[in-house]
């Protein structure tokens, strides 16, 4: 009797820690990936900085750390990115960086819902992506058109929840919705004046 007492507990004990095991992996991987680098978030206040005080040989070394990022956008997302970010530098014009800056977030959450809305059957993917277009969101809020703002603040959570979840070991699991999603995104782009 008290060996199959302590083989219970020993296999509860077990899957607990299976549990939590699993649960931690998946906190990891999440956190890794949400937080990742990103080099036009990560630089901007080093650019924004340098650029408010007048550091222009500093802004540049900030867009420096940017250029991969910026060219990327300049060829599929933002024609002409990375030309009004050197245009503002040697200019040394400040607001004219904010703005290239303003439209560089906006190609990145264009960019990051269209992966996000590729890859609905991939949770983890959709998760990471919809979060990092919310990070860029956060990074222009207050840059924005108070009526746009305040739609993707509303629309941006939608999409996360469109995405479903896949609970723990299938409990509370819920499938994707592309409909859903679908919606999320029209009101995402429209308020960014974006052609959906």
């Amino acid at each position: 009797m008290k060996r199959i007492a302590a083989a219970r507990r020993l296999v509860l004990a077990l899957m607990v820690a299976a549990m939590f095991g699993a649960a931690s992996g998946r906190a990891l991987a999440y956190s890794y990936a949400a937080a990742g680098a990103e080099p036009l978030l990560d630089g901007r206040e080093a650019l924004f900085s340098a650029a408010a005080a007048g550091d222009w040989a500093k802004a540049e070394t900030a867009l420096t750390a940017m250029k991969p990022d910026l060219d990327y956008l300049d060829g599929h997302e933002v024609p002409g990115i990375e030309k009004a970010f050197d245009d503002a530098v040697v200019a040394k014009d400040s607001n004219g960086v904010e703005a290239a800056f303003v439209r560089a977030a906006i190609g990145e959450i264009e960019r990051r819902i269209n992966g996000a809305r590729d890859n609905l059957g991939d949770y983890q993917t959709a998760k990471v992506l919809v979060v990092k277009a919310q990070r860029f969101y956060t990074a222009v809020a207050a840059d924005l058109a108070p009526d746009a703002g305040k739609a993707l603040a509303a629309a941006l959570p939608r999409a996360l929840d469109a995405i479903g979840n896949p609970g723990v070991f299938g409990v509370g699991a819920r499938k994707a919705d592309p409909a859903a999603f679908a919606a999320a995104r029209a009101d995402i782009f429209k308020a960014l004046g974006l052609t959906p």
